[in-house]
């Protein structure tokens, strides 16, 4: 239950705000916990004995335990299942494991998280409190101006972040994509346009994050001409898609950078012209490319796709050969860095939650409000951002050190002793 107001809108716990992070994480939590085990149950209610019983059954719930979040620990006591089935092969009893809070987790979504999805309850500002009240039995406090007030600081943290000096950071790698949440952006066709990059260091940052219209060449424009006034340097190497506005953009705005094409979306290009039958052997094919030991072997892979399905669906191979250049360029750096810079898997993860969680909104809010609550979830989801593997070679990359095949072949200083000799 939440505390006591006192007039300074603290209480004996600490603040409200804290309070209502506290109680909102538990019963979502909690709900969730049910419903998670409604439906596995649900699933499972033709599985029975030879006496006719259910194998799958609830069984109470299990101790209650504590749950660490930002605002301070909850107590969560999950629902308990009596799974009685046998792995036929194995001879070992099947468990339900909870794949929202499995048995190892002592730690819930932070309060950055927190806040964003309880907005998402509420339609606008002005239903955002009976969406409280709903959500917690009382809104204690949570005021329409209340609401106001949060929601114009995540729109000037995202304004301060878009402001900043960029002259300072060094992006080595940035995927570069467009992303479409389910949220009332300023027009029918705005999607967001986000930059996320590589640091020397081999840590990952969101760089930029704003409204674009259809993902277009002006738009894109705008977003990396924005990035180099505030002194961004070119990075060594862009993985986007292939929406032709980005490609031209970068082009015009940032030459140097060389791009690459992200693979799972040239997949799915190439499998939809092809007929359903021929897909399978298609997608095992194109595995080969991407994952060959070296250019040379990819490129031979190429060749082959190319002989296999040229002459049935010569559209389909031309989705490959024609950006061959763009989609191999990966092989000329690190070979620990290939699997993060095939794709803009960083980028496409990242927002596959934010998707969910402002699927809900339904297109309700004001445009800002909106793009600033889709800054906030990414923000707090880069806390969980893992520096890419090898990262002491990405400072390497930046250098200008050579690889082939993956492979260090030239150091920066080997090079500056040829050019002294």
């Amino acid at each position: 239950m939440l505390s006591v107001v006192n007039a300074d809108g603290s209480t004996e716990t600490g603040s409200l705000i804290d309070d209502i992070v506290r109680e909102g994480a538990r019963r979502m939590l909690a709900a969730a916990l049910e419903a998670e085990v409604d439906q596995y149950i649900a699933e499972l209610a033709g599985e029975k004995d030879e006496r006719g019983r259910r194998l799958v059954v609830r069984n109470g719930h299990h101790r209650p335990r504590p749950v660490t979040t930002s605002a301070g620990a909850v107590e969560v006591t999950a629902p308990r299942v009596n799974d009685r089935r046998v792995d036929e092969a194995t001879g070992e009893r099947l468990r339900f494991t909870s794949k929202i809070l499995p048995p190892w987790c002592r730690k819930s979504p932070k309060v950055t998280e927190v806040l964003p999805a309880l907005y998402l309850h509420g339609l606008s500002t002005g239903d955002f409190v009976p969406a409280l009240e709903q959500l917690l039995g009382s809104a204690a406090g949570l005021s329409a101006p209340t609401v106001t007030r949060l929601t114009k600081q995540w729109q000037d943290d995202h304004a301060a972040v878009q402001a900043r000096d960029l002259s300072g950071s060094d992006w080595v790698y940035v995927w570069a994509d467009g992303v479409h949440p389910k949220v009332r952006l300023g027009q029918a066709h705005s999607c967001v346009l986000v930059l996320m990059g590589v640091r020397v260091d081999g840590t990952k940052e969101l760089i930029a994050l704003a409204e674009g219209l259809r993902e277009s060449t002006e738009s894109w424009g705008d977003l990396l001409r924005d990035c180099r006034r505030r002194g961004m340097r070119d990075p060594e190497l862009v993985v986007g898609d292939g929406v032709l506005g980005m490609w031209y953009a970068l082009r015009e705005v940032s030459p140097a950078a060389r791009p690459q094409r992200c693979w799972v979306h040239k997949v799915r290009n190439v499998v939809n012209a092809l007929s359903q039958s021929a897909q399978p052997g298609a997608k095992k094919a194109m595995q080969e490319i991407y994952n060959a030991e070296d250019r040379a072997h990819a490129q031979k892979a190429v060749r082959k796709f190319a002989d296999a399905y040229g002459a049935k669906w010569p559209e389909a191979v031309k989705k490959i050969t024609d950006d061959q250049d763009e989609l191999l360029a990966f092989y000329d750096f690190p070979a620990e860095h290939w699997i993060h810079l095939r794709t803009t898997n960083p980028i496409e993860s990242t927002f596959s939650t934010v998707k969910l969680r402002t699927k809900v909104t339904r297109g309700a809010g004001s445009p800002a409000a909106a793009l600033a609550m889709v800054f906030k979830l990414a923000e707090s989801a880069q806390t969980r951002w893992r520096a890419v593997t090898a990262p002491h070679l990405v400072a390497l990359v930046r250098a200008g050190a050579r690889f082939e095949g993956g492979h260090l072949v030239e150091r920066p200083d080997d090079q500056l002793q040829a050019e002294a000799a």
